[in-house]
């Protein structure tokens, strides 16, 4: 089991950029599928981006594909999402998240998939 803690939320204008990272704590880091998810006030959690063990594979949310960058650094121990071209409609809070330690996932992008969840970071795009 991983713990996962994000930052680098915050306030932007539209058309702006942000990078969230997530760290996390706990062994085998390298060895999990990772994802980003949001949600919005009044709307369900969503999938946004995952990657692969070893990064190999991305997926995207049709909604982030061209704006956002996924990527790991399993040498720190930190996925991050990079967030572009920014739009009122991105706002949200995000969460990154894991699914169980040696769960291998064809597509992770199933939100049911992932059972350990950082606290999130709030992300607010201004028009």
């Amino acid at each position: 089991q991983v713990q996962l803690v994000e930052s680098g939320g915050g306030l932007v204008q539209a058309g702006g950029s942000l990078r969230l990272s997530c760290a996390a704590s706990g062994r085998y880091f390298f060895s999990y599928a990772l994802g980003w998810f949001r949600q919005a006030p009044g709307k369900e959690r969503e999938f946004v981006s995952s990657i692969s063990q070893g990064g190999g594979r991305l997926y995207y949310a049709d909604s982030g594909k061209g704006r956002f960058t996924i990527s790991r650094d399993d040498a720190k121990n930190t996925v991050y999402l990079q967030m572009n071209s920014l739009k009122p409609e991105d706002t949200a809070v995000y969460f990154c998240a894991a699914p169980p330690y040696g769960r291998s996932l064809s597509f992770p992008t199933d939100l049911s998939d992932f059972t350990s969840w950082g606290q999130g970071t709030q992300v607010t795009v201004s028009s």
